[in-house]
């Protein structure tokens, strides 16, 4: 089967889960028009069904090919890529004073979500460049942003991230590249890199790399990382591409997933050193490169909410296709599809409720950052600031384990075909697999939501949602529906829940570290399914409001998390509070 973008569940997410259409209402948009929210999506899912999607299993199939430092994608990829930039898809959100639409960045993240269902392998090369732009229009000199902004945001260049080292993965402080200042102004860089996403492809003349690298009297860590613009060919006075600089592509790793997207060692210092431009300021690379980073976390989350859609899509088509055994009670020859059996729908609720509760997040997410930079009141944009930090450890670590468990459970619905690659759920899990490592892997993403977003001004951002989603709570019990069984009492339990576990690891956060992190992986889990829960119950109390025809089908989705999923944040509570002493005894079990 192929794949078709959910476009009225999206539209539903977006303008009511994450908050969209109140922001708008409320100004925070400016002129902004949300009446076209729903042609873009529909252009955009056309295209990915058109397209994209054809190219997914072949992109699997073929994979990539390096030959003397040149990389060839996938038949049909660089024709791919020009129809998708000649459709103005990457200037989807780029600043309109560089050739971009200038829509809002929550608009562009429900296309990243289409460009991952339809084909994550391709979507990340664009994802990069998003992340590419955003750093170079936020601390790049005006001379670069004139040479290299315009051809990164209509997508005739690309862009990507150079940080890790093979001693340096998530330590980026530990990075050995070398940068030398040189007496025109630009930098002589020297070392390598390894796992960069599209660091050499077919699909563009030419590839903006942003690399990280050290001076000689930088200070040690991260107070010592600058952060280049180092193009794979140097621009001329006239704009045309010169000569070739001394970057390449020494080798592409050989992955579990991901196989049209090429992942390359790359080599700088064969002939001379690659030439760098400073990004910013001597030694504030980390600042930087953080404005990649949180762009492309979200980006991230995203392709974890895409490629559960697509294989919560494929597995409902082959559940209702395949045929084995009868529905209980139902006499007669033949067999049933085993869509009637009761745990393979309890599989594909499953399915579908925390895709779509990790839609709504990551919408959330894109929205705060919307109107951290777009509304006129400084307090307004500096609560959406904190809020968008708050989401984006959520958005990145608890969208993509849902993506994981998501494929998994397709692959388990489709049997034993499932482990048969022809099927094509086994590419989903693969592909799905590496989205909670790469842009900090979801430990990591849980670090900083305990140690750093829960701690911000003493937790006044999180006690901030935790209200608001109180107060959707209220709404649903005072709705006496009774479509939505138990949907209220579970939330509110899970809600008081994870206000004392948000309490409790705020006080050990300084006081007794170890505990706090020993209990940021189910706090995080504990969060995620806690607001999920909560958004979606609000979505379906707004499809009841507006009379939308399937509101009962929204009500189900929201009771089924619910019960299911949100319940268990109570058990989370437990885990974080409890079983610090058991993770500290780790050492005697492990090593003794």
């Amino acid at each position: 089967m192929t794949y078709r973008a959910p476009i009225s569940d999206m539209l539903l997410s977006l303008n009511h889960g994450a908050g969209l259409k109140a922001a708008v209402d409320a100004g925070h948009y400016g002129d902004f028009d949300g009446d076209i929210v729903a042609a873009v999506l529909e252009e955009a899912g056309k295209f990915a069904t058109d397209v994209l999607a054809p190219l997914n299993k072949i992109g699997d199939e073929h994979g990539i090919k390096l030959d003397d430092g040149k990389v060839t994608t996938a038949p049909g990829w660089p024709d791919a890529y020009k129809r998708w930039t000649e459709g103005g898809w990457n200037a989807v959100s780029g600043p309109e004073d560089f050739g971009g639409q200038g829509l809002p960045i929550a608009i562009n993240a429900a296309c990243t979500e289409i460009w991952s269902a339809s084909n994550v392998a391709f979507g990340l090369c664009p994802l990069l460049t998003a992340s590419a732009i955003e750093a170079l229009d936020a601390h790049g000199s005006d001379t670069l942003k004139k040479i290299y902004l315009e051809k990164l945001v209509s997508g005739e260049w690309t862009g990507t991230m150079q940080l890790t080292e093979s001693q340096a993965g998530s330590d980026v402080g530990a990075l050995r590249t070398r940068a030398e200042k040189q007496a025109d102004g630009t930098y002589r860089i020297k070392g390598t890199k390894i796992f960069i996403t599209y660091g050499e492809h077919d699909m563009t003349d030419n590839i903006v790399h942003f690399v990280l690298a050290r001076l000689p009297d930088a200070p040690a860590g991260t107070k010592g990382i600058s952060l280049f613009l180092v193009p794979k060919f140097m621009v001329n006075a006239d704009g045309s591409l010169g000569a070739r600089n001394d970057i390449f592509a020494s080798g592409v790793e050989h992955k579990l997933g991901m196989h049209a997207s090429p992942t390359c060692t790359m080599t700088m210092g064969d002939h001379g050193g690659a030439i760098g431009f400073l990004i910013g300021e001597e030694n504030q690379g980390m600042r930087c490169m953080f404005t990649m980073m949180n762009q492309a976390r979200l980006g991230v989350g995203l392709e974890g909410v895409g490629v559960a859609d697509r294989a919560y899509q494929q597995a409902l088509s082959y559940a209702q296709e395949r045929k084995q055994g009868r529905a209980v009670g139902r006499k007669g020859d033949g067999s049933d599809a085993i869509f009637v059996h009761p745990d393979v729908k309890r599989m594909l609720m499953r399915m579908r409720a925390q895709t779509a509760a990790a839609r709504t997040i990551c919408y959330a997410t894109a929205v705060a950052i919307d109107v951290s930079t777009r509304a006129k009141d400084p307090k307004v944009r500096a609560d959406a600031a904190a809020r968008a930090a708050l989401l984006t450890p959520m958005a990145k670590g608890y969208s993509t384990d849902i993506g994981n468990e998501v494929a998994y459970l397709g692959v388990q619905i489709h049997g034993g075909m499932g482990f048969i690659e022809e099927t094509g759920a086994a590419q989903h899990y693969r592909d799905a697999r590496i989205t909670a490592i790469y842009e900090g892997t979801n430990g990591i993403q849980a670090i900083d939501l305990v140690t750093r977003k829960l701690a911000a001004n003493g937790g006044a951002s999180v006690w901030a949602l935790l209200d608001e989603l109180a107060a959707t709570v209220k709404q649903v019990e005072a709705s006496n529906d009774p479509a939505f069984g138990t949907t209220g009492v579970k939330l509110r339990e899970a809600l008081e829940a994870l206000t004392r576990t948000s309490k409790w690891l705020l006080e050990r956060v300084t006081s007794a570290p170890n505990d706090a992190l020993a209990g940021a992986t189910p706090y995080l889990q504990q969060f995620g399914a806690t607001l999920g829960g909560c958004m979606l119950a609000s979505e379906a109390l707004a499809a009841k409001a507006e009379g939308n025809t399937d509101a009962p089908r929204y009500v189900s989705l929201a009771r089924f998390f619910a019960e299911n999923i949100t319940v268990q944040a109570g058990s989370l509570e437990r885990t974080v509070t409890e079983s610090a002493e058991s993770v500290a005894a780790a050492d005697a079990v492990l090593l003794g």
